[in-house]
Order: C-alpha cells, then structure tokens, then sequence
C-alpha cells in the first residue's frame, strides 16, 4: 500500500491585478520544468454578478526511484475576477482582477508501485526497511521536498507581485 508522508502544506492569497492566463502559463511552465508530470484533476469556472470563479486542481508527481514519488497537489482558486483595462508602458492593456488563492500539499510516496505488497512477508520487511535500513533517506527526501514546494510557492507570490507592480 502506498504510504504517503506530509512535507509540505501553505496557502498564499493574493488581491489585485493580474493576468490570468500568463499566471496559469508561468505555473504549469516552472512546475513542469522541475521534471513534473502535470495532471489537471479539475476546471471549473462559475460565472457570478460579482465576476467569475475559477477552481483549478492540479496533481503533480515526479519519480524519484522505484520506491519515491514527489506529489504535489496545487489548488488554485480564483474569487470576483473581472476584465479591466489599466495602463502599461502609457498603453491601455487587459488584465484581470480579483482573489488568487493558491493551496500547495507536498507529500512523498513510499512504495508507490505497491511492489512490498505482494505477500505479508514483504509487508513485515517493508516495515523493518522504512524504519531502519532508509530512515534518514525519508527524512532528506521528505526535506527536498518541502524545500522544493517552498520554492514553487516564493516563486508564484513573487510572480503576483510583480504582475500587481505593472
């Protein structure tokens, strides 16, 4: 049975302006630049008087060894976003408004392929194998992890930062 080990968990919010698209382009792009497979699990869009809501749902997962994976969920949530024109470089230019809410959960999977499964004796070894043999390879993996999803979240506020100074 895969095991799962919390690494990481953080949530960042962001209110102003903003370009969608080039927000969702730049965070698939740095994501996937890390060797992760981008799964999107969800879109949905809700069309309100307020302006829309935007729920994305991404799982991200990177190999490490037959026995590690990296997965990262990203949960994207945008509130009472509306089109307005500001002014860029003394053009008037389309950006978008509202609430960015970005959910990250980092966790690292043991056993994914469920190859110790097999029989309760591979079970029983699996457990002396986490425990004893691989400890400290959890600890430093589960640390690269973290410090790797730290990373993805400094780069999307600095992303939001800068599009908000524009």
């Amino acid at each position: 049975m895969v095991e799962f080990t919390l690494a990481y968990e953080t949530k960042l919010t962001h209110s102003g302006i903003f370009d969608f698209k080039e927000f969702y382009r730049f965070l698939y792009e740095y994501i996937t630049s890390r060797e992760y497979v981008v799964i999107e699990k969800s879109y949905s869009e809700k069309v309100k008087p307020e302006g829309k809501e935007i729920s994305i749902e991404w799982l991200c997962l990177r190999r490490i060894s037959d026995y590690f994976r990296f997965r990262i969920k990203v949960a994207i949530r945008i509130i009472d976003m509306v089109s307005v024109e500001v002014m860029r470089d003394g053009v008037k230019v389309k950006r978008d408004k509202g609430t960015v809410e970005v959910k990250f959960t980092a966790y690292l999977e043991r056993d994914y392929e469920n190859r110790w499964e097999a029989n309760p004796f591979l079970k029983f070894l699996r457990g002396i194998y986490d425990k004893y043999i691989i400890r400290n390879t959890i600890v430093s993996y589960r640390d690269a992890l973290a410090a790797e999803t730290d990373e993805i979240n400094a780069q999307v506020k600095a992303f939001l930062a800068l599009e908000a100074r524009r």
